[in-house]
């Protein structure tokens, strides 16, 4: 309780009086705060508050339209640092969270990308703490992004996606490769589609992306055919458009898919075959082919254009040919 006075008056302070001074005035008010007692009941209704906070937040990220596994994913994360820290969140501070950080990459020799990615989520969550005037200012204000190395990741070559429908042994799996290859679709929303979805004579259908946001995405011509050729052979009546193939022709999972197209690529001699690395072929060749990037935003559904950069790689060799076409 002590360390929530102390943080209080400093944050009520920040802005107002220089860093250096900051740092003076809170060893004097800490000295000054020592002096009182503070009761247990105190301490146990300030941890119970953790809990409070922690759920207020994950509520109205589920207002906001938040996946039930990324809410989840929030809570784990956050529930980890508050424990790990073990303070009551008012009292939490920008060198607590700094050490929580450096500690956690150490421990679990994690990549700058998942310290990042933890990063985020923390200061999301004291920002919204902050927006809501349940902290004066968020401690995590001063913690900036972590600089991480840019990976080029791997695209499918046409070879390799014509060897995978080579190795496909039925019509579904050749459809799903067709579909993913060509709309660039998430596997989760794949998986979320229903026969009565796709409109054959405009090549398209609705999926449902993130946040339950739906945007339409198109297929080409083989797509349809091979699509076609799918479910004229199905014989059962569920209303999804992936079905398991053996009785009762349940719906595909996105486990389910991951699982097969692996074994398609282990028969097909390619490996690491994954639905996700379809969208980031996509993206790629459509960039490559002059397609606006604001455009295959739209496409992909990302809510900021600078993720559809990330999946979109420019190909070496088109660079070079445009430098030599436009330069010498």
């Amino acid at each position: 309780m002590q360390e929530i006075l102390v943080n209080s008056i400093v944050q009520a302070l920040e802005g107002i009086v220089e860093y250096r001074d900051l740092k003076v005035i809170e060893t004097v008010v800490r000295t000054v705060v020592e002096r009182f007692d503070v009761s247990q009941n105190d301490m146990c209704c300030a941890e119970k508050e953790n809990t409070e906070y922690l759920d207020l937040f994950l509520s109205a990220k589920q207002v906001e339209g938040c996946s039930e596994k990324s809410i989840s994913y929030y809570r784990k994360t956050l529930e980890k640092m508050l424990d790990d820290i073990a303070k009551p969140i008012l009292g939490i501070t920008t060198d607590d969270l700094r050490s929580y950080l450096a500690e956690y990459q150490k421990q679990h020799r994690s990549s700058k990308v998942t310290v990042d990615n933890i990063r985020r989520i923390i200061s999301s969550f004291f920002a919204w703490l902050e927006e809501e005037d349940h902290v004066l200012k968020s401690p995590a204000r001063r913690i900036h992004k972590i600089k991480t190395d840019k990976v080029i990741k791997d695209t499918y070559t046409d070879e390799e996606l014509e060897v995978m429908r080579d190795a496909t042994t039925n019509s579904r799996d050749l459809a799903m490769i067709d579909l993913l290859s060509s709309t660039g679709m998430r596997v989760g929303e794949l998986v979320k589609l229903n026969r009565s979805d796709i409109n054959f004579s405009e090549r398209e259908c609705v999926v449902f992306g993130k946040g339950n946001k739906e945007r339409p995405v198109y297929f080409d011509a083989r797509t349809k055919l091979h699509l076609s050729q799918y479910l004229a052979e199905r014989t059962d009546d569920d209303e999804a458009l992936f079905v398991s193939l053996k009785f009762p022709c349940s719906r595909l999972s996105i486990n389910g898919v991951e699982s097969r197209l692996k074994k398609i690529g282990d028969g097909a001699g390619i490996s690491k075959v994954h639905p996700h690395k379809f969208r980031r072929t996509m993206a790629t060749t459509a960039i490559d082919k002059g397609m606006p990037v604001e455009q295959l935003q739209k496409l992909l559904g990302h809510e900021r254009i600078d993720t559809t950069m990330q999946y979109a790689m420019v190909k070496q060799s088109n660079v070079k040919n445009s430098h030599r076409r436009c330069i010498g």
